[in-house]
């Protein structure tokens, strides 16, 4: 499987929750970047995706643009549109991947998007108040590591 296979697999997996294959899609040990999460490593970028995947409400995706920048580097674009479970609040986030892939699979992956553009949508007058400033975005970061601490460990 080449790169652009590596890639449509892994968000064609999204497009149906199938964490389990977006989970196969990744090294033994990758590591994870994004406003949300920061960055995160290992069990914890597979468990991130099986979360996300069991919690999404009302959740479509689509990807474009798959560009192979050399044999190891490539980007995309994913939207992604759903209902965000903590406020019910309707969120459609456009997201640039930039991902390293390694022996077929994804060795480091960063999701960029304007955080305050998302936090506008998916917290409402918080997110439109404070959505620029650090002291949300730890916030959000704070929140989402500990959903994800205590989804491992339930697991």
């Amino acid at each position: 499987m080449d790169n652009r296979q590596l890639i449509e697999r892994f968000y064609n997996a999204f497009q149906k929750l199938d964490y389990k294959t977006m989970q196969g899609c990744y090294g033994e040990h990758p590591v994870f970047n994004d406003p949300v999460f920061g960055i995160i490593e290992g069990d914890e970028v597979k468990a991130m995706w099986e979360m996300l995947c069991k919690s999404a409400k009302d959740f479509s995706l689509s990807f474009s643009n798959i560009e192979l920048l050399d044999e190891e580097y490539a980007t995309c674009n994913w939207t992604a549109r759903y209902t965000f479970s903590k406020t019910g609040r309707k969120v459609e986030n456009y997201i640039k991947a930039y991902m390293r892939i390694q022996n077929g699979k994804i060795t480091e992956h960063t999701d960029f998007f304007k955080f305050w553009k998302w936090s506008k949508q998916a917290l409402g007058a918080s997110g439109w108040l404070l959505g620029w400033s650090n002291f949300l975005k730890r916030k959000v970061r704070i929140n989402a590591l500990r959903n994800l601490e205590r989804f491992m460990n339930k697991g």
